[in-house]
């Protein structure tokens, strides 16, 4: 069995990353995603190893010590990070892992990975992001401002990845990850 492969997917928060996640994984239970670590409270309805490890401060920074995480990042006052065993063993088994993480992480994980596919998810337009971020109403107005300020940020570091897909069409915008993806396999 040869070696499996890492696919990071990027973009700003409220691009739709994970809705279009959602949909690939059902479409394609092959794909193994790695549950990321965070240090934020579980919003309602999340489920402790299923969408986030969820610890607390000290116990990540001991994982950050003890070189456990792939990459990490903080983002609106939280740590989120990749636990690195689980990945690596999973591409050492054959599997293709999908990381769904930050831009800082993003680019940690092209220096220890330089062969991961890197996709980025790009908004149609700013405007239309901060009406996604606001009908999501879970943020107060500051960190909704955080959110558009670090989006145009990360949006300008949307050329760093291999490609880059507009968010425009949700239908789409699954299409082409699922074509990136299976074509690049097939490579």
């Amino acid at each position: 069995m040869g070696m499996g492969e890492l696919i990071v997917l990027t973009g700003p928060s409220g691009v739709g990353k994970g809705t279009l996640l959602r949909s690939l994984l059902q479409r394609h239970p092959e794909l193994y995603l790695s549950v990321s670590i965070t240090t934020r409270a579980p919003r309602p309805g999340e489920i402790d190893g299923k969408n986030y490890y969820f610890v607390n401060r000290s116990t990540f920074e001991r994982m950050v010590t003890n070189g456990d995480l792939l990459e990490w990042a903080e983002f609106a006052g939280n740590l989120y990070g990749t636990p690195r065993q689980a990945v690596e063993d999973q591409v050492r088994q054959g599997n293709r892992v999908i990381l769904e993480i930050e831009l800082q992480g993003a680019r940690q994980i092209r220096k220890t990975f330089p062969d991961a596919l890197q996709i980025f998810i790009l908004p149609p337009s700013l405007l239309e992001l901060e009406y996604r971020i606001r009908s999501r109403a879970q943020d107060s107005e500051d960190a909704i401002t955080r959110r558009l300020q670090r989006a145009r940020a990360e949006i300008d570091a949307a050329s760093e990845f291999d490609i880059q897909i507009v968010n425009d069409d949700f239908a789409k915008a699954l299409d082409r990850i699922e074509t990136t993806l299976f074509a690049t396999a097939a490579c």
